[in-house]
């Protein structure tokens, strides 16, 4: 059985001294290593969950701040799709202006005299101006001054009159005049033609004859075909304006539209309404052969016709509107999901701010705190050595 050892008050006053300065140095050192002064919760329940409370909240809004910022690099997508069609649209319209100012004419001299074609009834000449259809009629008997009345008042004045000779038929029309029949021509003095005629959707003119010369037809149909090609790049470049998948400017409906959401619960949020900004989104269309635009779409009539280009450039200043209005709405969403975005990174700093001051330890506290605990430590030793020194002293008469 071991004996109890006796220390003196004054020893046990020290070592207590001392057990406490060693406490304290564990836990100024801890702080030190970990930076925390609440580490768990068994250092300080409130402060720990609260701190903990407050760092999720920041993970779950940092989780945010990647979908919002997808969301901002798919308005810029869209905003810069819309862009590259309103440079398309504007080409279109140059491309439009430049057949608008392509003048048609349709020139030449009958090479054959005029002659009465009947002197018992009227004589119908059949036309194609600019693909519409019309008809001349020549009273019976016709000389060749009602000849050319007649034909100037469904061409227009100044389309028709005589030669020197005054026997022949000269033609100098600000039009592309084609006859329906070989019959036609000769009538009036021209030679037939030979070959493939015109052809006005389901109808084909005679073939043209040989006495006259068109100008601007080839010309105008060349740029059409220019035109329904930027319409497909038109079609093609709004259907790759999308960013991881989404896009915004392809086509409206639910589907397509893009919700950011703003909180964890989702209670606050954003949706992008999406687009058409295809051509026909447009209400833009291919040139075609047949005049007059149908669906309330521009763009027939192989650009033959002046009032056909002017519709057409009417649809364009639209389709220019359109863009111009969608890509304000763009900019504003995305003014507002930016806005958004800034305020979540400042609300996250505000949160770790928060829960670093709950937990986080002044390190240059707790470094001042250990040097004062070492002098302390050296202190104490110092202390008990000597209330120690009335038992040294007997050791020494002992010996």
């Amino acid at each position: 059985m071991s004996s109890d050892i006796t220390l003196t008050a004054a020893t046990r006053q020290n070592l207590l001294s001392l057990q406490d300065t060693a406490a304290l140095q564990a836990t100024t050192q801890g702080r030190l290593s970990t930076g925390k002064k609440v580490s768990s919760a068994l250092d300080n329940p409130v402060t720990f969950f609260t701190s903990q409370s407050l760092n999720q909240r920041s993970g779950d809004l940092s989780s945010l701040l990647d979908g919002i910022s997808n969301g901002i690099q798919t308005i810029q997508a869209a905003n810069q799709g819309i862009t590259s069609i309103q440079k398309l649209v504007d080409q279109a319209k140059s491309v439009a202006n430049q057949a608008l100012a392509t003048q048609i004419t349709t020139t030449g001299s009958a090479s054959t005299a005029f002659t009465t074609p009947n002197t018992t009834a009227t004589t119908t000449i059949n036309l194609f101006v600019n693909g519409t259809s019309t008809s001349a009629v020549l009273p019976t008997s016709a000389t060749i001054d009602q000849a050319v009345l007649a034909l100037n008042g469904v061409v227009g004045p100044g389309s028709f009159s005589k030669d020197t000779t005054g026997t022949k038929i000269v033609m100098n029309a600000s039009a592309d005049i084609e006859f329906a029949t070989s019959g036609d021509q000769t009538k009036l003095g021209f030679s037939a033609g030979s070959g493939t005629g015109a052809s006005y959707g389901s109808t084909v003119a005679a073939p043209q004859s040989a006495d006259l010369i068109v100008n601007g037809v080839a010309g105008r149909a060349a740029l059409a075909s220019q035109y329904n090609s930027l319409l497909t790049q038109i079609d093609q470049l709004a259907s790759d304006a999308s960013y991881n998948g989404v896009n915004l400017i392809a086509g409206k409906g639910t589907n397509n539209n893009l919700t950011i959401n703003f909180n964890p619960k989702g209670n606050s949020s954003l949706i992008v309404q999406s687009t058409d900004e295809t051509s026909n989104g447009l209400g833009l269309q291919a040139i075609t052969t047949t005049s007059a635009g149908t669906g309330g779409l521009y763009g027939q009539g192989s650009f033959l016709l002046n009032s056909d280009i002017n519709s057409t450039l009417t649809g364009l200043t639209k389709a220019s509107n359109q863009l111009r209005t969608d890509s304000s709405t763009f900019g504003s969403n995305l003014s507002v999901v930016q806005n958004r975005q800034d305020f979540t990174k400042n609300l996250v700093n505000v949160l770790d701010t928060g829960s670093a001051n709950l937990t986080n330890a002044d390190l240059n506290a707790e470094a001042a705190n250990s040097q004062a605990l070492s002098t302390r430590q050296s202190l104490g030793i110092s202390a008990l050595s000597l209330a120690n020194q009335a038992q040294q002293g007997i050791l020494q008469l002992l010996r």
